[in-house]
């Protein structure tokens, strides 16, 4: 493989980096937690800025009922092929704990910044620079959705890009233990266990045993289920209690509450034990067993392989396919569109935490990964002009 990277990749990367850190800073600045709809909205004004020219602005449903509507820019060309860039503004992060973009040394730190503002950034400068070729596609769609990090509800936007011929997300971006570039290609199916209890309150010092105890029961089931949890099984199977809440004072036996669990697997069909487990009574206390959250599982390691390798020549580097635990709304395309490739945001660490950042200098070298790719797919000559 040759060293040198494809001068119009490496042009039209240093382009987007440049403008990338400033970009990167107007958009983490805006505090957005999924479900803030000024805060939504206050996102999508800077992201219409960073459009290509020309765009055609939608602004459809979002999923998740409440959330301010989602952004849809779609560039029309008068070549074949139809490609779509995947991203979200929302954060897991409230704005009581935002943290606007700040610099220390290599790392750029803000809430956001790896997921996934950072990599929306890159989303938009792709999407300008393929722009320029609108020879070579009929459909250049950029899709940002504001509700991601929470959603429940089923996701909206399959159908109406169902027969694209790939599609490209942002998430945040890899490196091999032995230093090579990697893109995702393979996700585990995500789901959401919820368990709700109905007891009975009494008080917990003259009538202890006249009580029936929400808490204890949803214990026991949390036990119960993380039995299942086998990470080196055929599925490969995780089941992790999060979140349980129950009673509302300390003297007062707790007549109700509710337990959640985090799972992840290859299949959906994996947690469907794991929900069966969970019996309708114990000890007297009803329990009410339901999936709030099923996301589907990714594999599209065949599909993109010609694409990487073809890739990897223009950027003059290897880019591998890692599978990756985490969902992504890339999931939900995969299974209509095989070509989905995940992972090109850039490099960084502490998602979902005060301590979020991403990488500077993975800003230049992923906007070159995703570059290399879309040249690929669309096959833009490397002596076309940047």
């Amino acid at each position: 493989m040759s060293a040198t990277i494809d001068p119009t990749v490496a042009a039209q990367a240093a382009e987007i980096a440049g403008r990338a850190e400033s970009e990167l800073a107007a958009l983490v600045d805006v505090s957005s937690p999924s479900g803030d709809v000024p805060g939504a909205e206050a996102a999508i004004a800077v992201c219409l800025g960073l459009l290509p020219d020309g765009a055609e602005i939608e602004r459809p449903p979002c999923s998740t009922e409440g959330s301010a509507p989602d952004l849809l820019a779609t560039v029309r060309g008068t070549g074949e092929r139809r490609i779509m860039l995947l991203g979200h503004v929302d954060t897991v992060i409230g704005h009581d704990a935002h943290q606007p973009l700040r610099s220390e040394g290599e790392r750029l730190y803000g809430t956001g910044t790896v997921d996934m503002k950072g990599g929306d950034i890159l989303a938009f400068g792709v999407a300008r620079a393929l722009a320029r070729r609108p020879d070579r596609f009929a459909e250049l769609a950029v899709l940002m959705v504001c509700d991601e990090e929470w959603r429940t509800a089923p996701f909206t936007h399959v159908e109406r890009f169902a027969g694209y011929d790939a599609c490209l997300c942002f998430e945040a971006g890899h490196l091999t233990a032995d230093g090579r570039e990697g893109v995702v290609v393979k996700r585990k199916a995500a789901g959401t266990l919820v368990v709700k209890a109905t007891g009975r309150a009494a008080h917990s010092g003259a009538a202890p045993d006249q009580g029936r105890n929400a808490l204890l029961a949803l214990a026991r089931v949390a036990q119960r289920v993380a039995a299942f949890h086998d990470l080196s099984g055929p599925q490969q199977l995780s089941v992790v209690p999060t979140v349980m809440r129950s009673g509302n004072a300390f003297n007062v036996v707790p007549a109700g509450g509710e337990l959640i669990c985090d799972m992840r697997a290859r299949t959906l069909e994996a947690f469907e034990p794991v929900l069966a487990s969970v019996p309708a009574e114990l000890d007297e206390v009803a329990l009410d067993a339901s999936m709030g959250r099923k996301w589907p599982g990714m594999d599209s390691i065949a599909a993109t392989a010609p694409v990487l390798k073809g890739a990897a020549l223009r950027l003059g580097k290897p880019i591998v396919g890692v599978p990756r635990g985490g969902a992504s709304d890339a999931s939900h395309f995969a299974g209509s569109i095989s070509l989905t490739i995940d992972g090109l945001g850039p490099r960084g660490g502490g998602a979902h935490t005060p301590g979020e950042f991403a990488l500077r200098e993975a800003l230049a070298l992923r906007a070159e990964v995703a570059l290399a790719i879309g040249h690929e797919l669309l096959g833009i000559d490397g002596d076309a002009g940047s």
